[in-house]
This record gives C-alpha cells, sequence and structure tokens, in this order.
C-alpha cells in the first residue's frame, strides 16, 4: 500500500489552522481537539477542499492504538495481534476461518435467494465486505464510512473521555468496487453490493478497504512487511473529541447505537450472517 505521505497533504495539528502535512507527523501526534460536531464538519470540509487529488473517508474510535514505533496503527481484524502483529499459526488459523465463512455464506444466500449471488460467487472481496460489516470473522478489510456524522458516532459509543476521528485520503471513487494498482488499495461500497434489504451499510453509508492484489492468505502475506497493512498509510489528519460536549447541539445530534445497529428483525442480511457466525462456531 502507498504511502500518502509521499504526496503533499494538507493537516490540522495546532490552533494555526490547515498546513501542509506529512503522514508520519499525523500518525505520531495526539490528535487535533474540536469541541463539536460544526467545528469537526467545518474543518473537514477545509481538508476535502485542500486535498482535492483525494476523496475522504473516515473512521470512529474509542481510543487511539499505536504501533511498535507509536504511530496511529489501522490494522484489519485478521492482521492485530496482542503484540501488534499475530503469530503464523494465528494467522493460518484465521484465513481458514474465513474460507470456511466465505462457503458458508454463499450457501446461506442461495438458500435464501437473495439478490447478488452469482456476483457473490465472483468476487471474494464482496464476501470478505459483508463478513467484516456484520462481524462473522475477521477479514483483512478495514471498515470506513462516507459520513462524518456515523463516524464521530461510532467513536462516541465507547463512552471513553476521549475519541478519535481518523480522516483518510483514498483516490477517486468508481462504481461499486474501486482497484488501484498505484495506491495498492481496493475500495467497496456496501451499499452497491449488498441486497436491497439489507439495512445496516445503508444507515452506515459503509465502505471496505482492502490491499490491492487481495491478502488472500498467509503465502502472499510473506511478500509484505507487516507496516504495509496499516492503513495509518493512508491518513491525512487525526481528531479527538470528548463525547460528553460534542453532541451539545441539538441540531447536530449523535446517531443512536439502535439506528447504527438495526435487530436482526430488520436487517435480513444481518439474520443471515448471524446464521454465518452461529455454523462457524462463532
Amino acid at each position: 500500500m502507498e504511502t500518502i505521505g509521499s504526496q503533499k497533504i494538507w493537516s490540522f495539528f495546532d490552533r494555526r489552522g490547515c498546513q501542509v502535512a506529512k503522514n508520519s507527523a499525523v500518525r505520531e501526534g495526539p490528535g487535533h481537539r474540536v469541541g463539536s460536531y460544526l467545528e469537526l464538519a467545518t474543518k473537514i470540509a477545509e481538508l476535502q477542499f485542500l486535498n482535492r487529488d483525494h476523496v475522504l473517508l473516515f473512521r470512529g474510535q474509542g481510543a487511539d492504538y499505536r504501533n511498535i514505533k507509536r504511530n496511529s496503527s489501522l490494522k484489519p481484524t485478521l492482521f492485530r495481534g496482542g503484540r501488534g502483529n499475530p503469530d503464523q499459526a494465528t494467522l493460518v488459523g484465521r484465513f481458514d476461518a474465513l474460507q470456511r465463512a466465505e462457503r458458508i455464506l454463499i450457501a446461506e444466500y442461495a438458500r435464501e435467494k437473495l439478490l447478488g449471488l452469482e456476483r457473490l460467487k465472483r468476487h471474494r472481496i464482496l464476501r470478505w465486505s459483508i463478513l467484516q460489516h456484520y462481524e462473522v470473522c475477521t477479514t483483512p478489510l478495514l471498515d470506513v464510512t462516507h459520513s462524518i456524522r456515523i463516524a464521530a458516532s461510532f467513536a462516541s459509543l465507547a463512552e471513553t473521555g476521549t475519541a478519535f476521528l481518523y480522516v483518510l485520503g483514498v483516490p477517486n471513487l468508481s462504481g461499486a468496487i474501486t482497484a488501484s494498482a498505484e495506491a495498492g488499495l481496493q475500495i467497496v461500497r456496501l451499499a452497491s453490493v449488498c441486497p436491497p434489504s439489507a439495512v445496516r451499510p445503508h444507515i452506515q453509508e459503509g465502505y471496505l478497504l482492502g490491499e490491492y492484489p487481495e491478502m488472500s492468505g498467509t503465502e502472499q502475506k510473506e511478500n509484505y512487511f507487516p507496516y504495509e497493512m496499516d492503513f495509518g498509510r493512508r491518513l491525512v489528519a487525526k481528531f479527538s473529541f470528548a463525547p460528553a460536549s460534542f453532541w451539545k447541539n441539538d441540531n447536530f445530534p449523535q446517531v443512536a447505537r439502535s439506528a447504527l445497529y438495526p435487530s436482526e428483525r430488520s436487517d435480513p442480511l444481518f439474520r443471515l450472517a448471524l446464521g454465518v457466525k452461529k455454523q462457524l462456531g462463532g
């Protein structure tokens, strides 16, 4: 994966306003503090205007997880470990579980006669996207969103004193799946690959980020350094805020947990995903 810092980016660090930055400085920093949703949205609008070569996507977290070099780390769940990187046996087990989950997902799609079965059979990254988004098992993909409000609401769910919102720069989006060999990146727009009856992807305005070419197994992973599978390399900016005061403006309320995670009764794809997870032994 290409490091976005190899290009000129604009970011926020202190009260001097938006300035030319390097990706490494964004990752090392504590996060630019914002006091309200409106302030955050205003500053992201400036980022999008100045970083016009990139589309901005967002991820919210209740904590700023760092790697051994103390840089913010945004790794897919499959590549996370207690000390940063899982051992070989753990990776093999995770890839095996992922492959089993893919087979079960296809079978359940066919049984439920959901739209998009043929496309699901053909494209592994679509199977991974559904398994990741519905938290069936670990995958090589990272959840992000096109919505600032959704990302900030997710960050606030952890109910920590300080939450974080990450701004990632990606190539221009084109269709349901964008693949950039130059950036070493794939971007999946969930609303375009899930059946219309699926609620969660539409509510969350969800996207998935993955390596290009796909990281299909442990043998292929050997061709990469661990830091190359960290989407922190795509960070344009990092914001921090206090959830307790961030949502005080009634014009910009936090999205409730029940809205972010529709029940299985209202989301048939979630119901199917729960069945896949149960068969998988999760």
